[in-house]
């Protein structure tokens, strides 16, 4: 049997039109009948870069046993030039995550994932230490198992003080070895006590590696350090009515092109 978290998280792809533009990771969440994409708020708007997709494409399994029977979902990110996905607010400015709700209706008949809820979301700040052992889940430079289109888990420790908001802003700092493309995927730790197939706990959203301005380039390695977002604004998100002061609907489309990478 496959392990359950390696259905937690896809392949997200984005497009404008029929151009592929690129690649990140998504995982899932469920807020009682509701489920969600969730993924970095820069794979879906990016003014800085000029990446602007117009919808993204999920691979999803549809078969428990044969893994190399899948299929592609293709989701619209505006109708009528409004956007259909949420993202995060915060005290501090836009949160780095962005959730996409999924019409359980139109997903194919046997679909198989893994989805996280509300109670796998690490709510307590006593039972993180810094230090603790944490996996990404997710496609690393669009690296993965493309026969059975699984993702790749990476190591990495909580590098922050978790529940501090490091420099004032949403998220805590993890170390290891990450890459372009592993933007939006799950940050989680192992729960001994959980019961059911999930027993990890929900700690954070993979956003991006953290360097300094100012190091030199030719003696000084990168620090190795990433921004993780912290999974509660998830509860936000995904409420019916989300409260205007911490989420938003994304902005209107844009007509540049994008520029490559997640």
């Amino acid at each position: 049997m496959t392990e359950p978290l390696l259905f937690s998280a896809t392949r997200m792809s984005t497009f404008r039109g029929k151009q592929l533009l690129t690649a990140a990771t998504c995982f899932f969440f469920a807020r009682k009948e509701r489920l969600f994409a969730v993924t970095s708020r820069h794979v879906l708007h990016d003014e800085p870069t000029g990446h602007f997709p117009d919808r993204v494409e999920l691979v999803l399994h549809v078969d428990a046993t044969d893994l190399t029977r899948r299929t592609v979902l293709s989701v619209p990110l505006y109708l009528d030039a409004r956007a259909v996905w949420r993202q995060g607010m915060d005290s501090a400015g836009p949160v780095d995550v962005a959730v996409l709700e999924l019409d359980r209706a139109t997903l194919p008949e046997g679909i198989v994932l893994r989805a996280f809820e509300p109670h796998h979301v690490q709510a307590s700040i006593a039972d993180v230490e810094v230090g603790a052992s944490l996996l990404v889940v997710g496609f690393p430079l669009g690296f993965y198992d493309t026969l059975h289109h699984l993702p790749v888990v990476r190591h990495a420790i909580i590098a922050s003080s978790f529940g501090v908001r490091f420099q004032g802003e949403g998220y805590f700092l993890t170390d290891g070895r990450m890459h372009r493309g592993s933007s939006g995927a799950p940050v989680v730790m192992r729960w001994p006590a959980a019961e059911g197939a999930m027993p990890w706990r929900l700690l954070g959203v993979h956003s991006a590696r953290m360097d300094m301005g100012g190091r030199d380039l030719m003696q000084d390695e990168s620090l190795g350090l990433n921004c993780a977002w912290y999974a509660d604004i998830l509860m936000t998100l995904t409420e019916d009515h989300a409260a205007c002061s911490a989420s938003e609907m994304g902005p209107r489309p844009r007509r540049r092109a994008s520029a490559p990478g997640s």
